[in-house]
């Protein structure tokens, strides 16, 4: 049975439970979208290229955004994508492993454009998670603009706090906050639908978008505006990839019972809505969401949205986190320090580093932009080129994962890359002068995972060069030529094939080895979650030398002493009290051969791993029977 919530799905009340939870977690982003999703296809900015507002053009765009949920969420993400989970794991990153391991197994062993498009994916869901909270948080915030006109020219101060506020607590866990926000956004999809509907009563014409004909003829009819309309409706469906990337969380069923009975309805009514106020006032495009209440009910309302923004920025930071233990796990990114805060779900972490490079990055970008329709002029092309790039490796996944036909995965692949491609090819408009900025963060991000990679592999190499065959050690030994004492050493070493290179060191400095020695290999598995009969493999190397492997997936925090406790067997009389870990500190030169990008590369990863944080932190092994030794090594 599965281990996420997908297994007990089947009673109604946990799924209930579950469904609600969902809906606080998965749905806050694209729950958020119409706050400003439908405004922009009539933007009233200088320079701006909204359609005129009329009638037909107000049904015309209602029809495009509806039809965009049910195509682009509800078939491409809820019915399709969603089933390639990596053992119960979603994301991009996670269908990228699951590809390259069903790959492997077929006997492909070079997929490394595979990886290149994993990493391209999640660096532009970085540069997303530093714009979303901003205009989610700064759209809620400007519904004062209607509901309390005195204190509009606080927007600003008033979203930086409010970020500013979040971003602190970040280090106290999300566990008890994530209570309440189940019933908050509910409350919200409530208001929602009900505001939706009010605005409907009166204008019951604009349900002629419910028709897809109305969208076709609104694009065919302002071809001249067709590319910033469509920029302006792929806002809404903005969140579509976080209910993949939150997968593990929930499961496909709470997530699919959430959206059908709650989350698509309750947009569905409120974008309509947004029509039929508009198409009785177009002077309320200059907020069409906070217009649709009553005076009375705007500022409540304005209260509610921006705790649907804090709920919505919420779930991208901690997806920031998340992603970056999966990248760290995998390889792709140097050690960072990651604080686990609570005892009984281990998905929920604190990534320092990240949460102030987030925090910084959003205070700065409501500064800069001000409002939230110019930071809709940066928003949209991330998001869009990442769900591009999830609609390419879904082609390589139907392949590799459920054997279908070239024939049926590129037709299907292609109807995706139809919708994705066009909305695409509208955000592309925004790259200047503003859509540069997400572009500019995720080259910056996925350079420095490459190079990370790259210099990994390098240092590598560089090891193997130099070192010594376990055969050689094991024959010194046996001759006794090697001073023993007692206790028990653990070597973190590569793959077990050659000796240490803080072994060595040890004995060329202290002459002498411990009676027991341990060559420990730990690998990250293209799975979130190692088998527990498949955690450890161990063997007996004679003369008191042991080698052990410890697979750990890459959800799993890697505490080493833990596993080779409950897992090491009794013969290798394993006392974890009085075992002493030995570690590599390594000091990077670069080569006087080395060509002047390789240079720029090696010294960009020497300060990364210079500034990575201690292996002792990380592999959770105990500070006071960790024993490191330095070295020089030119790469």
């Amino acid at each position: 049975m599965s281990n996420s919530p997908e297994g007990h799905a089947g009673h109604k009340p946990h799924l209930a439970v579950t469904t609600i939870a969902a809906l606080g977690i998965v749905f806050g982003d694209i729950g958020t979208s119409p706050l400003y999703a439908f405004r922009e296809c009539f933007s009233l900015e200088p320079g701006g290229h909204g359609a005129p507002i009329n009638p037909h053009n107000l049904t015309g765009a209602a029809s495009l955004i509806v039809w965009s949920l049910l195509l682009v969420v509800s078939v491409k993400y809820l019915f399709v994508i969603l089933k390639l989970d990596n053992k119960g794991e979603g994301g991009i990153l996670a269908l990228s492993t699951l590809i390259r391991g069903a790959l492997e197994k077929s006997g492909v062993k070079d997929a490394r454009h595979i990886l290149l498009l994993g990493l391209a994916g999640a660096a532009l869901i970085y540069a997303d998670g530093m714009l979303t909270p901003a205009i989610s948080v700064l759209s809620a915030v400007e519904g004062l603009k209607e509901s309390a006109p005195a204190l509009a020219e606080w927007t600003v101060p008033l979203a930086v706090t409010i970020l500013a506020g979040l971003f602190s607590i970040q280090k106290f866990g999300t566990g008890q906050v994530g209570k309440l926000f189940g019933p908050v956004v509910l409350m919200w999809f409530a208001s929602l639908a009900l505001l939706g509907l009010g605005a409907l009563w009166h204008h019951p014409q604009v349900l002629w978008a419910l028709s897809p004909y109305e969208g076709v003829s609104f694009l065919v009819r302002e071809w001249k505006h067709a590319f910033p309309l469509l920029a302006a409706v792929f806002l809404a469906v903005t969140g579509g990839e976080a209910l993949y990337a939150d997968l593990g969380h929930f499961g496909k069923r709470p997530i699919r019972v959430g959206w059908f009975s709650v989350v698509l309805p309750a947009l569905v009514l409120n974008y309509l809505g947004q029509a039929a106020l508009l198409t009785a006032d177009p002077s309320a495009i200059r907020s069409p969401f906070f217009l649709l209440a009553p005076s009375w009910f705007q500022l409540p309302l304005t209260i509610l949205a921006t705790g649907a923004a804090i709920i919505a920025s919420q779930a991208l930071i901690s997806g920031a986190f998340s992603l970056t233990t999966q990248a760290v796990q995998l390889g792709c990114m140097s050690r960072v320090r990651i604080l686990y805060t609570s005892e009984h779900s281990v998905g929920q972490v604190y990534v320092p580093m990240i949460n102030h490079i987030l925090a910084v990055s959003c205070i700065l970008l409501v500064v800069m932009f001000e409002t939230s329709t110019r930071l809709a002029g940066a928003y949209g092309i991330a998001i869009s080129l990442t769900m591009t790039i999830t609609s390419v490796l879904f082609f390589s996944a139907a392949r590799a994962v459920w054997g279908w036909s070239w024939l049926k995965a590129f037709v299907i692949t292609g109807l995706f890359l139809a919708l994705d491609g066009a909305f695409l090819a509208a955000n592309a408009l925004k790259i200047w002068p503003l859509g540069w900025l997400p572009l500019l963060i995720a080259a910056v991000v996925m350079s420095i995972m490459l190079i990370w990679i790259w210099g990994r592999a390098r240092l590598f190499a560089r090891i193997m060069q130099d070192s010594l065959p376990i055969d050689h050690l094991l024959k010194d030994l046996h001759k006794g030529k090697i001073h023993r004492v007692s206790g028990t050493a653990i070597y973190m070493s590569g793959k077990g094939l050659h000796v240490p290179t803080a072994l060595l060191h040890n004995l060329k400095h202290n002459q002498v080895l411990h009676e027991r020695v341990i060559l420990l290999h730990v690998i990250t598995l293209d799975q979130p979650h190692a088998n527990v009969g498949d955690m450890l493999d161990y063997e007996d190397l004679g003369d008191g030398v042991h080698r052990a492997t410890l697979r750990f997936g890459f959800a799993d925090t890697p505490d080493v002493p833990t596993a080779l406790k409950l897992r090491m067997p009794e013969a290798a009389r394993f006392q974890p009290g009085k075992a002493t870990y030995f570690l590599g500190r390594e000091t990077y030169g670069v080569g006087k051969k080395a060509t002047f990008i390789d240079r720029v590369r090696l010294s960009l990863f020497a300060v990364m791993a210079r500034n990575a944080s201690p292996a002792t932190a990380y592999f959770q092994l105990p500070p006071g029977r960790v024993v490191e030794l330095g070295a020089q090594i030119t790469l």
